[in-house]
């Protein structure tokens, strides 16, 4: 249906939308006054049937929202107030503010408040966001709503923003499904990473009352089918209640574009890109169909080229998960290799991992002539590369809560009997990064002054990655990887793998000494030819790994070129 005839004549440049949903089937709310933008999507779904509610812990199918972001299309980052879209008329006691996944991700905490729950509804109905076991969402229901000069209309008169300008290609959208339902008889709103949250802090009470909408529907209604804006992409079940940390990582939410859509990822034959000599942590998911407790705990085992790793003593409540784990050191030669993991109890998410072991070093870019020229060379943008600065996973123990029952036998006789059981409690982790980098101009340049020099001399760079965390060593390592790009090779097909000088909680890395240089400095010498301007060199920080994953920074610094070497050289003639 073209837009002219719904919209006087209004034509949107083409949208496409990120969104991974439930099953495709029915649940279509009336879209006549919709225009069909010629939005495009990738699109999975998963989620099921709710179970049964209580009086004072229920869900009513339908009662849910969506959290609306716009963010900066190049940092990922909010460039606007969240605000919320809902058909309903939600009385809400407790709700969470407006924080974003983005936000929450950067480090934000969960913070409930009883004030006014603020919330706009469309003149137009969105379509089923979340399903139940008998009302099902429409993937391509979404699609065309959020793909409308309605929705995005919408998005600007709340935000502030020129609809013209969130069209433009610098503008996402961020969404977040929201559930609105009844907790210990309080009505409450929550995104699913605020659900996940709450749950962790109030040692899994969600999971225990709303495990269908909060564990499963809710985060499974929006997630990623490749990684975008830092967060990764979602292969995991589609039809299992989803644990704290994977909703958290991985779950509920959808990301709306106004330009081509991001470059694909070339598809890979592993799960896994390590560095060679350095450590990692290499995780899977156990569920627990039924109770894993401590009088027979799991013990999850990798077999990794010929040597094996087990995480013992794990226990988990009946229908829940956890991550488990193995940190091991990579060989220090390029390989493929496979691990293979094996439970005593309950099931795993893959019992096969594909890890390629892969060397940066060596490919350090070539002595600098001269006699270089410019050529055909044309200035890059800034590549974006892997970024992830907090992780969050959590470990179950249990405590046995006794309970005595007295069994008679017969008059005043009999015996007591302990029908006690376990109790179930989270230990909650988390890390976050944080990064710099300074380019200097080397001490040894003549002319310098500040970050000003001339082309054709050396430049340095001082790194520090610092992890920041409570958990124990075992759950995560220190950086270890920084790699420098440079705009003279277009931020690619050469590049300098730094070297680490100190380790800890703040590593802190500098270039190799140059085998180029006559003062055997570490530098990296910027061409003689390279125009006058900044002079920015990209440096990738990472190998800070987690049991939910690797935290890396994508950074920049520059010097300012003015003039070439070739102005301090001084000719004159010799002594007759």
């Amino acid at each position: 249906m073209a837009a002219t005839n719904l919209i006087g004549g209004a034509f949107l440049k083409r949208i496409f939308v990120m969104l991974l949903t439930v099953v495709l089937l029915l649940g279509i709310c009336p879209m006549s006054a919709l225009a069909d933008t010629g939005g495009s999507g990738n699109v999975d779904g998963g989620g099921g049937g709710m179970g049964q509610g209580t009086s004072q812990n229920s869900w009513t199918p339908g009662m849910e929202g969506v959290r609306i972001t716009v963010v900066d299309a190049e940092s990922g980052q909010p460039v606007s107030s969240s605000f919320d879209l809902t058909n309903k008329t939600p009385s809400i006691k407790i709700h969470f503010g407006k924080v974003s996944k983005i936000q929450y991700a950067n480090g934000a905490s969960i913070s409930p408040t009883t004030g006014n729950y603020d919330y706009y509804t469309p003149a137009t109905p969105m379509p089923r966001i979340v399903s139940s076991g008998s009302q099902k969402a429409s993937i391509e229901a979404i699609k065309k709503y959020f793909c409308s000069e309605y929705a995005v209309k919408l998005v600007a008169q709340q935000t502030g923003i020129a609809y013209e300008e969130l069209i433009g290609g610098q503008y996402k959208l961020f969404l977040e499904p929201i559930a609105y339902f009844k907790h210990n008889g309080i009505m409450m709103a929550m995104t699913a990473h605020e659900a996940a949250l709450y749950d962790n802090q109030a040692g899994g009470s969600l999971r225990k009352t709303m495990t269908s909408l909060t564990h499963k529907n809710l985060p499974l209604a929006m997630f990623l089918e490749y990684a975008d804006m830092g967060f990764p992409a979602y292969t995991g079940a589609t039809n299992k209640t989803c644990s704290n940390d994977t909703i958290i990582t991985y779950l509920g939410m959808g990301i709306v574009w106004f330009t081509d859509p991001p470059a694909q990822p070339e598809p890979t034959d592993y799960d896994y890109e390590y560095r060679v000599d350095t450590d990692v942590i290499t995780p899977v998911t156990l569920y627990a169909g039924s109770e894993i407790n401590p009088d027979s705990p799991a013990t999850v085992s990798f077999s990794i080229n010929g040597s094996t790793y087990r995480m013992n003593n794990i226990v988990i409540p009946s229908g829940d998960s956890q991550i488990a784990w193995v940190k091991w050191h990579t060989p220090s030669e390029p390989q493929d290799i496979t691990i293979y993991v094996s439970t005593n109890k309950g099931s795993l998410s893959q019992s096969t991992i594909r890890a390629k072991v892969v060397d940066l070093s060596g490919n350090d870019p070539p002595d600098p002539k001269a006699t270089d020229t410019m050529g055909s060379w044309s200035a890059s943008s800034i590549p974006s590369r892997e970024t992830k600065t907090y992780a969050a996973w959590s470990v179950w123990w249990a405590k046995w809560h006794p309970y005595w029952v007295w069994h008679s036998t017969g008059k005043n006789t009999g015996y007591w009997v302990d029908d006690g059981w376990y109790d179930y409690f989270r230990d909650n982790y988390s890390a976050s990064m944080t990064a710099t980098t300074r380019i200097e101009p080397d001490e040894k340049v003549p002319t310098a002054s500040g970050d000003l020099m001339k082309s054709g001399y050396g430049v340095t760079n001082t790194v520090t990655a610092t992890v920041s965390t409570s958990a124990p060593l075992s759950h995560y390592t220190y950086g270890q990887t920084a790699v420098s790009y440079f705009p003279e090779f277009g931020y690619g097909t050469y590049w300098r793998l730094l070297e680490r000088l100190t380790s800890g909680t703040t590593a802190r890395f500098q270039f190799a000494k140059n085998i180029y240089s006559t003062y055997n400095q570490r530098v990296h010498f910027s061409p003689v030819w390279f125009p006058d301007g900044s002079y920015t060199v990209n440096t990738h920080v990472m190998d800070i790994w987690t049991p939910a994953g690797m935290l890396a920074m994508n950074l920049t610094d520059d010097v300012t070129i003015s003039g070439s070497l070739y102005d301090d050289w001084h000719i004159a003639p010799g002594n007759p």
